[in-house]
C-alpha cells in the first residue's frame, strides 16, 4: 500500500505565491490544497482536515489572526500546526501570532527552502507529540505544560524566563541555518548554567520557540538568573560575522536577551493557561 501523503493547506490571497507553493510542496510529496480567503481557510480546515496550515495574515476578508483564533477554538482544528507567512515584521505582530497558538512565523520575502524545513519540523513535532523543539531538542508543548502544572502545586520553586529577542531579524539577514545555530547555542548555555548552579529537579523548556521557561529552586533563582544573563549577553555579538560586529553593536534590532524572575507561584494562578498568559506578558 502506498504511503498516505501529509496534507498542507495554503491560505494565501496572492495567486502567484499560492500557485508556487502548491507546485513546490506537491513536488516534495505533500498533498496540497489552496484557498485565497480567510473564511474559506476556516471551512477548508474543517473539511480537508490538513496536517498543517500555511497562513497569510493579510487576507481580503478576515485576517490570518482571526483565522488562527477560530482554528484554535474549534475542537476539530485546535491541534493543526499553523505557520504564518506574512509581510508583518514587528515583534508585536510575531508575539500576537505565537500567542494565538501559531507554531512558526516566516516573513516575506521568504526562502522557500527555509519554509520547507519549517514545515517539515512542524510536522515532525506533531508526530512526536509536540514533546521536543526540533531545533534545540528541549521539551516543548505538552511536556512543558505538565511540568508547569506540577509546579503550581509545589512550594520552594520559582520560574526564570529567558527570551531571545530579534531572532527573526537575525534570520532575515543571515538565514535560517545561522538562526538555528543561535538557538542551539543559547539552549546549550542555559542548560550548562543550570547544571552548574541548579538542582536535580530543575527543568528547562520552551514557552514559545524563542522564549524559555526554567523551573528552579527558589534558593538558586537569583544566582542562576544572573549567570544566564551574564553568559548570554557576553556571547550574542559573536553570532554575527566579524565584519558586522561593530555596526551591529550600535543597532536597536540586534540580538538581545531578556531575563525575568518569577519568584513565587503559590496560589496566584488557577491553572496552567492563566500562568502561561501571565508569563508571556512578563517576557514581552
Amino acid at each position: 500500500m502506498a504511503d498516505v501523503k501529509q496534507k498542507i493547506l495554503v491560505v494565501e490571497d496572492d495567486l502567484d505565491v499560492a500557485e508556487m507553493l502548491n507546485a513546490y510542496f506537491r513536488v516534495q510529496g505533500y498533498e496540497v490544497f489552496t484557498v485565497n480567503w480567510g473564511e474559506d481557510g476556516v471551512r477548508a480546515c474543517q473539511t480537508v482536515n490538513p496536517d498543517l496550515v500555511v497562513l497569510d495574515i493579510r487576507l481580503p476578508d478576515i485576517d490570518g489572526y482571526e483565522v488562527a483564533r477560530r482554528l484554535r477554538t474549534d475542537r476539530r482544528t485546535q491541534d493543526i500546526p499553523i505557520i504564518f507567512l506574512t509581510e508583518k515584521r514587528e515583534r508585536a505582530d510575531r508575539l500576537h501570532g505565537l500567542e494565538l497558538g501559531a507554531d512558526d512565523y516566516i516573513t516575506k520575502p521568504f526562502d522557500v527552502q527555509e519554509l520547507r524545513l519549517r514545515v517539515r519540523n512542524a510536522l515532525r513535532r506533531v508526530s512526536q507529540g509536540s514533546l521536543t523543539n526540533p531545533v534545540s531538542g528541549l521539551p516543548d508543548g505538552a511536556l512543558v505544560d505538565e511540568r508547569l502544572s506540577e509546579t503550581l502545586g509545589k512550594s520552594g520553586f520559582s520560574l526564570l524566563l529567558v527570551s531571545l529577542i530579534n531572532l527573526d531579524i537575525f534570520r532575515d539577514a543571515y538565514g535560517f541555518v545561522a538562526s538555528d545555530d543561535v538557538m542551539r547555542a543559547v539552549s546549550l548555555m542555559i542548560h550548562n548554567a543550570m547544571r552548574e548552579v541548579g538542582g536535580s529537579e530543575d527543568f528547562v523548556g520552551h514557552l514559545t520557540p524563542t522564549d524559555f521557561v526554567l523551573i528552579v529552586s527558589s534558593a538558586n533563582l537569583s544566582i542562576l538568573g544572573e549567570r544566564v544573563r551574564s553568559r548570554l549577553e557576553q556571547s550574542l555579538d559573536y553570532f554575527y560575522p566579524i565584519k558586522d560586529r561593530d555596526q551591529v553593536s550600535r543597532r536597536n534590532d540586534r540580538l538581545v536577551i531578556k531575563v525575568v524572575e518569577v519568584p513565587s507561584l503559590s496560589g496566584r494562578f488557577p491553572n496552567v493557561e492563566a500562568l502561561k498568559k501571565e508569563l508571556l506578558r512578563l517576557i514581552r
